[in-house]
């Protein structure tokens, strides 16, 4: 319980100029010297005889002001008992920083606590393991580590919006709940509200139907584009894929825009501009974030996503890509062989962007059998016009393709995959109704943000992962 005495400190001090570390940085030439009041917590205490300094911080700046006081503060003794993780309000003047004359330095006249933290806080003033971290999700948004991270992951995402909104896109908020699976692949969580271990029918269901989780807004959609020319979805899309690798997670987000009279190259001028836009966003406005990632995942990261918004994205078939793979490998190269009308591997993906074209590369036109049903099938009868782009250091980071809009072509198509037409009506009617050329992507938020941070597992880009076997929070 705080004194009454505290109290009236603290309303002394709301008369205050009360600032954000954010507004303070922003402002620190013309607030020198001046006395202010800021909100935060206690990231470390350090206390010597009769002086004390306080890493402090608010969450809205990276780099954030020391706290330092003397023996002329209010109850120096219970300010220099105050704990780290703690929650204070602070009343002092700004000062120049000797250390820094970036970061801002405050001299405190008043330290006044707002919620202690006992001794047994977690977050001691040490180098903890992201495994650790993971087990205590609910707090590690207070280390230095996700700060980075989980700020990147919002500047990121107010760029998407504002590349399309910029653009004239239109944001979809496609459903969360469906009855069809678009990738064909099965992997789905099932939406049911009927007792476990049921045998009821599907029609006695809550919907009447069968029904799980999405695993992409593509086909919605594309709905959409047919009426409004250029679309976007940014949301979250499931995924019951029984895999352990640093990549894959239950829940993640998506990015797919959808445009009409829109063909495969013109798909991948946007896409290449997309990302540059992106990353160049991220570079101008998370600089202390990408300094201190850059140094805690061994240095490169800046001088990568520099290199890619200055670069020109490669572009080769896929059966360009496997020729040249193939002629790489006739020393042994790699662990799997290229082949063609097969996928690649990431060797072959990291060959391809790093040593070969030292760039971003598009690979385009891939063999029919091992892409979705919706893609438009080439005049080759063997290739499709999808397109995936890698990057140096990631391998795959979008996938996109043209449509398929021949009503024959498709519904055959979808009959030789034993997919039925009756619950894509809808879709297929969208060929009958005035159809067009037109095409669209995907890229993994989380995928792009392993990326941009350079931090390797996603479950440390999302606040509260979901993998197998694992949903806590």
């Amino acid at each position: 319980m705080i004194a009454l005495g505290s109290i009236l400190t603290k309303r002394g001090m709301m008369n205050m100029q009360v600032l954000t570390t954010r507004e303070l940085k922003e402002r620190l030439q013309e607030l020198q010297g001046q006395e202010i009041c800021l909100q935060g917590w206690i990231r470390n205490h350090r206390r010597q005889k009769n002086i004390g300094f306080i890493d402090f911080f608010d969450g809205t700046c990276f780099k954030n002001p020391q706290v330092v006081y003397d023996g002329s503060i209010e109850d120096y003794d219970t300010v220099s008992a105050l704990r780290v993780g703690a929650a204070i309000t602070v009343r002092g003047v700004v000062v120049p920083s000797y250390k820094d004359p970036t970061t801002p330095e405050v001299q405190a006249k008043a330290i006044t606590l707002e919620g202690d933290c006992p001794e047994d806080y977690p977050l001691q003033p040490k180098r903890h393991s992201v495994e650790f971290l993971r087990e205590i999700a609910y707090l590690r948004p207070r280390t230095r580590l996700f700060q980075a991270v989980f700020r990147v992951r919002s500047v990121a995402s107010m760029a998407i919006h504002t590349y399309f909104q910029d653009r004239g896109y239109l944001y979809v908020h496609t459903p969360l709940i469906t009855a069809n699976d678009a990738e064909g692949a099965g992997n789905t969580f099932t939406v049911t509200t009927l007792p476990k271990g049921s045998t009821a029918p599907d029609s006695e269901d809550f919907f009447g139907k069968a029904t799980a989780l999405a695993v992409t807004g593509q086909l919605e959609g594309e709905t959409f584009a047919m009426a409004f020319s250029r679309i976007y979805t940014f949301g979250p899309t499931f995924r019951a894929e029984n895999s352990n690798t640093k990549t894959h997670a239950a829940e993640f987000w998506m990015i797919e825009p959808e445009i009409a009279f829109c063909d495969i190259h013109q798909l991948m001028d946007i896409e290449e501009d997309f990302l540059k836009y992106l990353v160049r966003t991220v570079l101008e406005k998370c600089p202390d974030e990408l300094e201190f990632l850059d140094k805690f995942t061994g240095g490169g990261l800046i001088e990568k996503l520099r290199s890619l918004a200055d670069s020109r994205c490669a572009r080769v078939t896929h059966e360009e890509a496997i020729t040249i793979l193939r002629e790489a490998n006739k020393d042994g190269r790699f662990q799997f062989e290229p082949r063609y009308g097969e996928d690649t591997a990431k060797e072959h993906e990291k060959y391809l962007t790093e040593e070969y074209f030292h760039s971003p590369v598009f690979v385009y036109d891939w063999p029919r059998d091992i892409k979705a049903f919706y893609m438009y099938q080439n005049d080759d009868g063997k290739t499709v016009a999808a397109v995936d782009l890698l990057v140096p250091g990631a391998g795959e980071l979008m996938g996109g393709s043209q449509r398929e809009t021949r009503y024959d072509l498709l519904t055959a198509r979808m009959d030789e995959l034993g997919i039925g037409r009756d619950s894509f009506d809808w879709y297929l009617n969208l060929r009958r109704f005035g159809g067009c050329t037109h095409a669209g992507f995907g890229m993994g938020f989380e995928r792009l943000l392993i990326y941009l941070t350079g931090v390797d597992n996603i479950r440390d880009v999302i606040p509260y992962p979901r993998t197998p076997m694992n949903c806590e929070f």
